[in-house]
């Protein structure tokens, strides 16, 4: 939008400090106008379509991605062709494969994409997921010579492997060839001794498919790899790739990487895919998730990701991997249950933990602006649940942040999140290039730091100094963007139907946020550890439920609480909440002003 802000329901300081703007422009407003009409969308659902810049003529495309029209030549992508080439190759001669993925969700279906693959050929092949605490992340020597010592004469490295030249170096000396499909920012050379390094983010690498996550490259490679053994061997029974979606669905939503192209395609199709729960360990995570209702991206995000990511946090980081891999009901009912219940530890740590962190930030934040980026540590705390601290902490203090735990030796592993606008990854190569931190990594939004006690003091100076500006301008430019304004009784279940269908909603593309003005909060409650629910009445009589996660002892749960009964404007989303067969429309609140 440009020219003067327009300001929604002329809120310029809400509960969350925060001024409400329209999302549309007024250009996108007559675009709207034109997709309303022309595919005779309900006009909310073309305004959220028109101020996520589709236009009228692509509308219909849009609404309905296929992988057919969206998904990129593998070949591409530079070295695909080499590394789909030794794939193909390993299947020809019954090579044993290691996988060597990473302990995070990409990481543990991108590992099972592969397994799966080759399970179609009866080819020997086995996971490696490194241990988050005594490994790190990435592939290291020692553990590169070990596959290689068990038969391994090809090893894949999944989401990892690109930054990695002296542990392929080492599996390459032992007798392996290595092929690296990754996606994360290079920090350096690429690893010369890998077979093939295929990774869209990579500096010569012209595709422009940067917005994968390794399972989008892994699921690019298989279908070059088939389509290779296909002219080699003239066999055309090779696996159903379209089967495997949920895996790249289920790693798209959760790695946060925008949900447009192919992305989009591969999250609409994989529900689809997901929701015949053909593979037994997503169904199992559904089961002890306790969804009752049809898989969608929220789950993945919220519910099922959460649970694969608890075994590489305080776990068995390989937990995730093979319950994506085994098509044993018996053993995915028991490795469900075991990450259930880690999650579950995972949560009441993080509860603690993030206590601890918020109370360091409140000290660094009283009586002015505060750092530009939240520097929080502790020797007390599980290197496993430092990202997640990371991330609230970003949400509350509306900055970067970091969490570090430190070790009884005085080295601290630490993770960063950052908000949008501000390139974390590039702050934290520059700091390991001015040697402020051992090493570190990531990319614009999330960042990985291994850091030395003394230097810390010196690394939160840096951090001042490089991001002080960008930050707090990016403060004073963040704002709301509304897309419409709604009243209780225009939150159908037919309206939320016709939403869904503009989704789904992530990185990229945003969810859909709706004000709804002057409605009064007939009652306000905490439900749950610390989520609010509330109960609105429009001035018509309509009514809704609401509810804001997480929002106890926040600005916004205390302006809600303190105005109960009174007439405010709410801001939020749209969900379908089951319960009992019951299917309704709830409103999810993430802002509120008064009236």
């Amino acid at each position: 939008m440009t020219g003067e802000k327009r300001f929604f329901l002329d809120v310029r300081r809400s509960a969350g400090g925060l001024a409400w703007t329209h999302r549309l422009s007024e250009r996108q407003d007559m675009a709207a106008l034109a997709i309303a009409q022309d595919h005779g969308l309900p006009d909310i659902v073309a305004r959220v379509l028109a101020g996520r810049g589709v236009s009228a003529i692509d509308a219909a495309r849009f609404l309905d991605p296929t992988i057919r029209d969206l998904l990129p030549d593998p070949s591409s992508l530079t070295d695909m062709d080499k590394a789909a080439g030794r794939l193909a190759e390993a299947v020809a001669r019954k090579e044993k494969v290691a996988i060597f993925g990473d302990y995070d969700v990409d990481g543990a279906a991108s590992s099972a994409l592969l397994k799966r693959f080759l399970a179609h050929f009866d080819m020997p092949s086995e996971i490696y997921i490194p241990d988050r605490i005594f490994e790190g992340y990435g592939p290291n020597p020692d553990a590169m010579r070990d596959l290689v010592s068990r038969g391994a004469r090809l090893i894949v490295t999944v989401d990892c492997g690109t930054n990695s030249a002296a542990a392929i170096e080492a599996a390459r000396e032992a007798g392996a060839d290595v092929v690296v499909l990754d996606h994360h920012q290079v920090g350096g050379a690429l690893p010369a001794a890998a077979a093939a390094v295929v990774n869209p983010n990579r500096q010569d690498d012209l595709s422009g498919q940067g917005h994968l996550c390794a399972a989008g490259v892994v699921f690019l490679a298989l279908v070059r790899t088939a389509a290779l053994l296909r002219e080699r061997t003239r066999d055309t029974a090779m696996p159903s790739l379209l089967d495997l979606l949920d895996l790249v669905a289920l790693a798209t939503v959760c790695d946060v990487v925008p949900l447009t192209g192919v992305n989009r395609a591969f999250v609409v199709k994989g529900l689809q895919v997901m929701r015949q729960q053909s593979n037994p360990g997503l169904a199992e995570l559904a089961r002890v998730a306790r969804i009752g209702e049809p898989l969608n991206a929220f789950h993945l995000s919220f519910m099922i990701g959460p649970r694969i990511n608890a075994g590489g946090r305080i776990g068995d980081a390989a937990l995730g991997s093979k319950l994506l891999a085994t098509d044993d009901p018996v053993e995915a009912r028991t490795i469900a249950e075991t990450l259930d219940r880690l999650n579950q530890e995972r949560q009441a740590m993080e509860q603690e933990m993030l206590a601890e962190a918020r109370a360091e930030a409140d000290a660094e934040l009283a009586g002015g602006n505060g750092p530009a980026i939240i520097v929080t540590a502790s020797d007390a705390w599980h290197p496993g649940i430092v990202g997640l601290i990371a991330s609230r902490l970003k949400d509350y203090a509306r900055r970067p942040a970091f969490a570090i735990a430190f070790n009884p030796n005085g080295v601290g592993t630490g993770s960063g999140r950052s908000v949008t606008g501000f390139d974390l990854g590039r702050l934290v190569r520059e700091a390991a290039e001015a040697g402020l931190i051992v090493k570190g990594g990531g990319h614009a939004m999330a960042a990985g730091i291994t850091v030395e006690r003394a230097k810390l003091g010196a690394l939160r100076a840096f951090f001042e100094d490089r991001a002080a500006a960008d930050v707090f301008r990016l403060q004073d430019e963040e704002s709301l963007s509304v897309d419409a304004a709604l009243a209780a009784e225009g939150a159908t279940l037919g309206l939320l139907d016709s939403l869904e269908k503009a989704g789904p909603f992530g990185a990229g593309h945003i969810a859909p946020l709706f004000a709804l003005p002057r409605h009064r909060l007939i009652d306000v409650r905490q439900v749950g550890a610390n989520h609010l629910r509330a109960d609105l009445a429009s001035e018509s009589g309509g009514r809704i439920q609401g509810i804001a996660f997480r929002a106890a002892d926040t600005p916004l749960g205390d302006f809600l609480l303190r105005n109960r009964g009174a007439t405010v404007h709410v801001a939020g989303s749209l969900s379908g909440n089951y319960w009992n067969g019951t299917r309704r429309v709830q409103f999810r609140i993430v802002d509120a002003a008064p009236a």
